[in-house]
């Protein structure tokens, strides 16, 4: 039986967020019209909906994490939100050479760390070969764009040579992201745990003034900043003097502090939030993440999915807009693909993943897994049961894996739910101990795909070599062309839906509660937030 969305809705209010609702807003904060020109000062009160989980750039994976690390540390290129193009920041020209193997960098004049020390080409160096040596388990998303990694060589003050021993399309794009931002040799001689405590040094807008885990997190301008990226609104320092952040997972109480006037923006404004917020003066801005949607990697190594044709059954059993209609509302997309629809190179897939049951029955039956008495399919004496490992990173994961229980179980299958800890999530990632493992990877390029998929990356569905796959994998690390490489991740998203790893269901997004004196609050290419353009009408 399906719930009635005011249960589901009710019960994902419930859950501690980390990101939630698509594009329906605007980019920007605020919304009582024309604010006037910015005004410099003031602190933004800003709620998390889950406390950060270390507060180095180079260590963060959850969007919380990254909200606050991301303003600390400046990347050698930054990626325009509209357009995808890549972009200078502290560096101001590159060079890619034709087998995409080596990258120079021109780095720009005058840039400093909070701690007084120059940016140089040393920086790049060593902030690379820390990552290096931080290693997957701590910086997973590093390692993987530094696949193959040789060194970066100073070739003078002001020039960064970073090579590897194959081609890495892919690695100009990731210079954009946080996880490779240049830090100050004061962080990056630190070990992995110690670089976690909140005094790490960069050269961006601000720094860190104080770090409570699980608890706030303060940030104050950098006096003097003036070298911003080409896709910041404007030139010079940050107009906030200072960031608050507090960690309130509950929503009811974030969107109350919204209201109240105790807080000036929040975290994963849920649906039912929105009156109440726009009540108040304020608004929700939302948009959706590019990179792989939110589904399930399916285990090819454990019981009844070890067949590939149970695998696709299961493709056209999901009713993917009743997950968003009932579950999420209006504002949220469902998946259409094995890349979200605001992936560069994304490949619409929709009629391959159209709501059928009757062709996942006939499928189901076509491969010898019959019904049972109690309706779930058998073959050979094995029942076509497996779990989904999940935590509550989202907050609709559970509602959402709850119809899709319901739903697999209208065509004979019986899926289990096996909620977690987030550090138990993290141990079974590593150990593959699962049947099936459900998340999303957020990021503005196809190669979240190698990422996910590949031999070499996390490839949670334990499987063995596809050649062809593998084949378009590296091609595609190969191929400097854009439209070629659209070409190759095209074949990729393909291959991964055809082999039945993956089981898309929605699209994860940001949805950013703002009060009506917040203005311009930003997201990025990868729909994380920039607070340099932010200020606060009327302080």
């Amino acid at each position: 039986m399906i719930r009635p969305r005011h249960r589901i809705a009710a019960a994902v209010g419930a859950l501690a967020a980390v990101t939630t609702v698509v594009a329906c807003g605007s980019d920007t904060g605020g919304s009582g019209g024309q604010a006037g020109p910015p005004q410099p000062g003031g602190t933004l009160r800003y709620g998390l909906s889950q406390a950060p989980t270390c507060s180095d750039p180079a260590q963060s994976a959850s969007n919380q994490t990254i909200y606050v690390a991301r303003q600390i540390v400046d990347s050698l290129t930054d990626q325009d939100p509209k357009t995808g193009a890549i972009t200078p920041w502290l560096a101001k020209t590159w060079e890619v050479s034709p087998d995409a193997k080596v990258f120079t960098f021109k780095l720009a004049d005058g840039v400093t760390f909070s701690d007084g020390t120059a940016l140089t080409a040393d920086s790049v160096r060593d902030t690379f070969d820390a990552t290096i040596k931080l290693g997957g388990a701590k910086a997973a998303l590093g390692v993987s764009y530094l696949t193959n990694y040789v060194g970066t060589t100073a070739v003078d003050k002001l020039t960064a040579r970073v090579e590897f021993s194959q081609p890495n399309a892919q690695f100009l794009q990731a210079t954009s992201t946080p996880q490779l931002g240049i830090l100050a040799q004061s962080t990056n001689a630190k070990p992995a745990e110690a670089r976690c405590a909140g005094d790490n040094i960069g050269s961006g807008p601000f720094t860190y003034t104080s770090w409570k885990q699980d608890s706030s997190a303060t940030l104050a301008k950098r006096a003097g900043y003036n070298w911003g990226s080409a896709v910041f609104g404007h030139k010079g320092e940050a107009y906030l003097d200072r960031i608050e952040f507090t960690v309130v997972p509950e929503s009811g109480v974030r969107t109350g502090s919204l209201a109240s006037g105790q807080l000036d923006a929040i975290s994963d404004a849920l649906p039912q939030d929105a009156p109440q917020i726009e009540a108040a003066g304020g608004g929700v801005l939302s948009t959706s993440n590019p990179g792989t949607p939110f589904g399930l990697q399916l285990n090819v190594t454990r019981g009844p999915l070890r067949d590939q044709a149970v695998r696709q059954a299961l493709l056209p059993a999901l009713d993917r807009k009743q997950l968003v209609d009932t579950v999420l509302g209006p504002q949220f997309k469902y998946a259409t693909g094995s890349l979200a629809s605001a992936t560069p190179a994304y490949l619409d897939q929709s009629a391959r993943l159209a709501y059928d049951p009757a062709k996942a029955k006939a499928a189901l039956d076509q491969a010898g897994w019959l019904p049972g008495a109690d309706g779930i399919r058998t073959k050979n004496g094995e029942r076509l049961s497996f779990s989904v490992t999940f935590s509550q990173v989202f907050a609709g994961n559970q509602a959402i894996l709850e119809l899709t229980q319901q739903q697999l179980r209208q065509i004979g299958v019986d899926l289990k739910l096996d909620l977690v800890s987030g550090p138990e999530s993290t141990a079974k990632m590593n150990t593959k101990d699962y049947d099936s493992f459900y998340g999303n990877s957020t990021r503005a390029d196809g190669d979240i795909l190698r990422t996910s998929f590949s031999l070499t990356g996390r490839n949670l569905s334990a499987r063995g070599p596809i050649p062809a796959l593998d084949e378009a994998l590296d091609k595609q690390l190969a191929t400097n062309d854009p439209a070629a490489r659209a070409e190759l991740l095209a074949t990729v998203q393909k291959l991964v839906l055809d082999n039945g790893l993956y089981l898309p269901t929605i699209e994860l997004s940001q949805a950013i509660g703002v009060a009506g004196h917040t203005q311009d609050v930003k997201f990025e290419a990868s729909a994380r937030l920039q607070f340099f353009d932010t200020w606060l009408s009327g302080h």
